[in-house]
């Protein structure tokens, strides 16, 4: 056999967040959108929705030069698209398309869908039919620009990202076989609603049938379109060993090629630039939490942090706080501990008397009322970070040791109290906590490291498998990251794991924080796209190899 990888002559990739920052799906595209178009030279193609319309999109510079006489041919077949470049390094080509006209046939493209490849599409609701006439077009946008640029000579690939791509994968899979088709589930639907349904995931593996959960979780319509698209294309992938195990399990589909996930640190601030903003990062935050609280915290101040988006089981925010809770009570705590929870939630407005404080730059000896969030919600009541905190009765007294703030909005830089942005307020951090029970990679403990701030995370996140994967072992914090074991039913051996590690921290010397620090930042190192590429290159080998076959060639 040819041991040559087969490679590609153009991709097209699609998904819900090209050019659309929505979560993790993003980071993955956009920082390896680099690597790709260094090696393809614009023929790495990138499709995302026009969700933007007639508004500015600050992800996406329109060139109208791009493919202009393909553009005549689109318009005359009816295809609403932008051509131009995604605003991030690299800037690939991307083609945004306006799929609203095809919901009035939405029912014909399902009736086929089921006719072909038994997608059950009857039970769908919410985002389903967003995502499926995107995937509509996407496909229809793939194939427009094949019959006017391309032919069977060509070695092309067609890659979806998340069940949203499928109808598209399926389309191309039909009327186009002569293009290579990839699947990248980044998790399955089933699996993160049986894990957001607060029930065991993991020991229960084996047992669960994925077509029987998705009914009981009213979940039939998604299940259904990722379980044909992983079974129809010629490549299916997912991004960890974990994910694998349960696509093998939830969709009766083992996955051919793992993609794990990488980076770009060309975000990192270099030397000098680094400590500055450092220095801000950790100002601001104390700043803050001085005047929300009524304290005085200087430097010396232990400051720790979660983030992510707001599944509050998932992501482990709830024994993110059992763990603060218990730390309150720990002898072997050696500094202050100023910890936040950074995960947007439905945030109003920023919280007044807070800004009145530090407009003031006066000192204050009182706490604010409700001194444990930056920002007012909508839903205070029902919030379940802060009921959490009441029925723990974590109240941020003057004398505790252990201060926990909620900051419930996303820092872009424009929130109104912090106003800086994730990126420049995360390397401020010592420690950063990351105890996801349902996580299939895990971009917020990658970019701490990177920002050389140990974390600590879980062997039920890809990244945390990955990091004991390099070791040979568990990860301490010595290491970097600390990677504690989690299963469905150790939530309180996990509260004090978390517990330990930062009491653990907070006795370190500086030359043992700089050795951990640098250790963290090291194993970044392992995980940029320049090292994690070749996975993308043999799921492409993959591909291309079955295509081939398939059409005889």
């Amino acid at each position: 056999m040819n041991n040559k990888l087969f490679k590609p002559d153009y991709i097209f990739e699609s998904s819900w967040e090209v050019c659309n920052k929505v979560g993790g799906i993003y980071a993955v595209l956009s920082t390896r959108a680099n690597t790709l178009q260094k090696v393809m030279n614009d023929r790495i193609i990138f499709i995302g929705p026009d969700c933007w319309h007639d508004k500015e999109n600050i992800y996406f510079n329109e060139d109208n030069t791009i493919f202009t006489d393909w553009k005549k041919k689109a318009t005359e077949e009816v295809l609403k698209i932008k051509t131009g470049r995604w605003n991030v390094p690299g800037k690939p080509i991307a083609i945004l398309v306006d799929f609203e006209q095809y919901y009035e046939k939405k029912n014909e493209i399902y009736g086929k869908l089921w006719e072909d490849f038994n997608v059950d599409s009857l039970h769908a609701y919410g985002d389903y039919d967003e995502a499926s006439m995107f995937s509509y077009a996407a496909a229809k946008v793939v194939e427009s620009f094949y019959n006017h640029y391309l032919n069977s000579n060509d070695k092309v690939i067609y890659h979806g990202n998340e069940w949203m791509t499928g109808l598209g994968l399926l389309y191309i899979k039909k009327h186009l076989p002569q293009i290579a088709t990839i699947f990248t589930t980044h998790a399955t639907s089933i699996g993160r609603s049986i894990a957001g349904n607060n029930k065991p995931l993991y020991d229960y593996l084996f047992a669960y049938n994925g077509d029987q959960m998705a009914a009981e979780l009213n979940m039939q319509s998604k299940h259904s379109i990722e379980k044909q698209t992983a079974h129809n294309v010629d490549c299916f992938t997912t991004v960890s060993q974990i994910t694998a195990n349960e696509c093998k399990e939830l969709l009766d589909k083992p996955v051919d090629v793992i993609l794990p996930n990488g980076f770009e640190d060309d975000f990192i601030p270099k030397a000098a630039a680094f400590t500055r903003k450092r220095k801000a990062a950790r100002k601001k935050v104390l700043d803050v939490a001085n005047a929300l609280l009524g304290t005085d915290l200087d430097d010396n101040t232990l400051i720790i942090s979660t983030s992510g988006r707001y599944e509050f089981r998932n992501k482990g925010v709830d024994v993110y706080i059992e763990a603060m809770n218990r730390l309150l009570r720990d002898k072997e705590l050696n500094k202050k501990v100023l910890a936040f929870i950074e995960v947007p939630g439905w945030c109003g407005e920023p919280r007044p008397d807070l800004l009145e404080r530090l407009q003031s730059g006066k000192k204050y000896d009182t706490p604010l009322d409700v001194p444990m969030v930056t920002h007012w919600l909508h839903n205070m009541s029902h919030d379940n970070v802060l009921s959490m905190l009441k029925f723990l009765d974590m109240q941020n007294r003057k004398d505790d040791n252990v201060k926990l703030i909620f900051l419930p909005c996303y820092l872009d830089g424009n929130d109104g109290i912090i106003n800086i942005s994730y990126y420049d307020i995360v390397l401020g951090n010592d420690l950063c906590v990351y105890p996801s029970y349902y996580e299939p990679w895990g971009y917020t403990p990658l970019e701490a490291v990177a920002f050389k701030v140990p974390c600590i995370t879980t062997d039920l996140a890809g990244f945390g498998l990955w990091a004991n994967s390099e070791k040979g072992a568990y990860c301490e914090i010595e290491d970097g990251v600390k990677v504690v074991h989690r299963t469905d039913y150790n939530y309180s051996e996990v509260a004090d794991a978390i517990k330990d590690t930062v009491a653990k921290f907070s006795n370190f010397n500086d030359k043992q924080i700089k050795a951990a620090r640098t250790k963290a930042y090291n194993l970044s190192k392992k995980a940029l796209w320049s090292e994690f590429i070749k996975y993308y290159y043999q799921a492409y080998d993959v591909a291309l190899r079955k295509a081939a076959e398939r059409n005889g060639r």
